[in-house]
Formats: C-alpha cells, sequence, structure tokens
C-alpha cells in the first residue's frame, strides 16, 4: 500500500530543518535587517545588540536586547569583554531563543565591541544546543587601524572555536569590486552573498534530488571548526569548467583552495544534466583540493535551470589570507568593570511594524 506523504511526515516525524540566522552586533543587526527586507522564508531572523537605539531600527522576527544594566541600553563603548560579559549574563535567556534550532546562521561585523563579544558566546551555546553552526564574519578595512584590526582578529578566533564552520568576508574587498556604490548598496553585496549561502544551503539539503544531500552529510563537511568558504556559479551547461571557474574567483574571498580538507558541492540544471556534466564539476573541485580531502556532492534538477549550471560548494579547512589582522592582545576591561561585577537580563524588543 502507497501511503500519502502527510501520513509519511507524521509517522516518521519528517519535518525540514529548523533555521535561524542570528545578527549580532550593529553590523550584524543590518545584515539581518536587510536579509529581513528581503525575506528568507525558510529561516527564522534574530537580532541580538547592547545598543537599545540601534536595535530599535531592525526589522527582524526577534529582536533582543542584552545587558541592559550595565550598559544602559547604550551599546558596548567597543569593548568585547563587556559584550561577552553580557552575553554571558543572558545565557539562559539566548539558551531559550536559540533552542531547537537544526541549522545557526550568524553574522557578525569583527571589530567592533558588541558584535566581537557576544557572537562567540551564542556561537558556543547553539554549539551546545546541537545545532551547526555556521559563521559569518567581515573584518575591517584596513584604515581602521591596528586596535579594531586586533580585536578583529582575537574575536575571529574565539568565533571559530565555536563553531562548526566560519566563513570570512575582508569589507577592503568592497574597494576594488564596488568603489563607487552608494555605502548602503556596497554593503548590500555582503548581504547578498549571505542570503545566497542561507538559500543553497536549505535548498541543498531540503529539496528532493537525483543524487541526494542530507543534513548528516551538511554535519560531515562541517565537523572541522576550520575557515570554510561558500562558493557559488552560475552559466551555461554547456560549459561546466568556466562555471567552477566563476564561482573559485568570487572577488569578496580571499581564500587559498589548496589545503581544503571537505567540500559539499551541489549541481542544479535542467532535465538535460548528464553524469559527464556532473562529474566535470566534481573534478574540477578535486582538483584543487587536498589529495585526501572527503568529497560529496548532490545533483538536482529542474526546469527552471533548462540551459543553464549552477554549482554551490561549500569547501571546509581553507586556508584565509588576510594581511591587515596584526596579532595583538585584546584590551582589558576599562577600569572599574568586573567579570559578573551585576546580574544580567535580557528582553524581547516589541517588533516596530
Amino acid at each position: 500500500m502507497v501511503e500519502n506523504s502527510n501520513s509519511f511526515e507524521t509517522e516518521y516525524l519528517i519535518s525540514d530543518p529548523k533555521i535561524l540566522v542570528v545578527g549580532c552586533g550593529g553590523a550584524g543587526n543590518n545584515s539581518v535587517d536587510r536579509l529581513h527586507r528581503i525575506g528568507l522564508m525558510e529561516a527564522e531572523t534574530i537580532a541580538i545588540n547592547t545598543d537599545r537605539a540601534h536595535l530599535e531600527g531592525i526589522h527582524a522576527d526577534k529582536r533582543v536586547l542584552i545587558g541592559k544594566r550595565i550598559t544602559k541600553g547604550r551599546g558596548a563603548g567597543g569593548h568585547p569583554e563587556i559584550a561577552e560579559h553580557c552575553a554571558e549574563e543572558a545565557r539562559e535567556e539566548l539558551e531559550d531563543l536559540l533552542r531547537g534550532a537544526d541549522i545557526t546562521f550568524i553574522t557578525v561585523g569583527m571589530g567592533g565591541g558588541t558584535g566581537t563579544g557576544t557572537a562567540p558566546v551564542v556561537a558556543e551555546i547553539a554549539k551546545e544546543l546541537g545545532s551547526v553552526v555556521v559563521s559569518m564574519a567581515t573584518i575591517p578595512f584596513a584604515v581602521e587601524g591596528r586596535a579594531r584590526n586586533q580585536r578583529a582578529e582575537i574575536g575571529l578566533e574565539k568565533l571559530k572555536r565555536n563553531s562548526d564552520s566560519t566563513i570570512v568576508l575582508a569589507n577592503d574587498k568592497l574597494l576594488s569590486i564596488v568603489p563607487k556604490m552608494p555605502i548602503d548598496q556596497a554593503f548590500s553585496v555582503m548581504d547578498q552573498m549571505i542570503s545566497e549561502v542561507v538559500k543553497e544551503i536549505t535548498e541543498a539539503i531540503t529539496q528532493p534530488s537525483l543524487i541526494n544531500l542530507d543534513f548528516a552529510d551538511l554535519k560531515s563537511v562541517m565537523s572541522g571548526g576550520s575557515t570554510s568558504t561558500i562558493v557559488y556559479g552560475e552559466n551555461s551547461a554547456n560549459d561546466p569548467q568556466r562555471v567552477v571557474a566563476e564561482a573559485l574567483s568570487n572577488p569578496l574571498l580571499d581564500i587559498d583552495y589548496a589545503g581544503a580538507t571537505s567540500a559539499l558541492i551541489q549541481i542544479t540544471s535542467g532535465p538535460e544534466l548528464d553524469i559527464r556534466t556532473t562529474t566535470e564539476v566534481v573534478n574540477e573541485f578535486t582538483q584543487i583540493m587536498d589529495p585526501g580531502a572527503n568529497i560529496i556532492f548532490g545533483a538536482r534538477t529542474s526546469p527552471e535551470y533548462q540551459g543553464q549550471l549552477k554549482v554551490m560548494a561549500i569547501m571546509n579547512g581553507c586556508d584565509l589570507q588576510c594581511n591587515n589582522l596584526p596579532g595583538y592582545q585584546m584590551e582589558a576591561l576599562p577600569s572599574g568593570v568586573k567579570q559578573r561585577e551585576v546580574p544580567m537580563t535580557s528582553y524581547a524588543v516589541p517588533i516596530v511594524t
């Protein structure tokens, strides 16, 4: 007897993965705001901040102000240690917020106070709750100086330790690709890539395919806690090598792919997709990665991609090429502020409609 899909899903408790996109701090909140306006149907958006004024102007499904008593809702003043303290004191509230997620995307701008301090704590909590944690961090412009870049480096290392996968985007890259574009539109280029990451990963593990990828495959590739990158390319199905080459030449990324230790590759094309094209795409990635790399791929056909080829790959264990992070220690807490000096609380800010 053939059962209908609804009864099958009910019997075996099948459901789509629960996906969260969490923005930490000012830059992270701005990304979530843009993504929420674009509309990510598959994901719930959350904004976390210590700055009430900034948070009130953000559009997200949930907005949470942390560290109310210590920062008075005025931000962390460029001190990641204060923001980290706020997040630790709000741990129970953050656990409730993040519980049940299968995949947690964290978006943050490194180098300031709130994002740099809170993002590693949010990642740690999400990971402890069993979620796959994919962090996407922007690093400062070189002209922002040594202090901001040193905070970015230390914060990034903490974030990497608490994430399954960390994607690093350099603000300096915007200078070379959109130097004359208005600043809000320029930063939306970053957000567009972040939205593509969320969309492509979600589709890869939820949409039916000729060769299926699943949630276990995603965890397998992203389990190393190393620096990762997402590459994405789309062009004519007649030239798979060109599609892969364009994906690997993403101008926003400074990545050495040669040491990549694992990859999850999703190939999408029209009904004419054949084995030769599929293997050519996979082979292009295989040639530039570590010889012992773990490669998992899937293939899906859709009439809307007639004559077109779309390739998305998550590559883990890559080497980040970034020369403007100096490698100094973070500054100490400001005088008069002690760890766990005051009990912290967090609360949801009503959404402005």
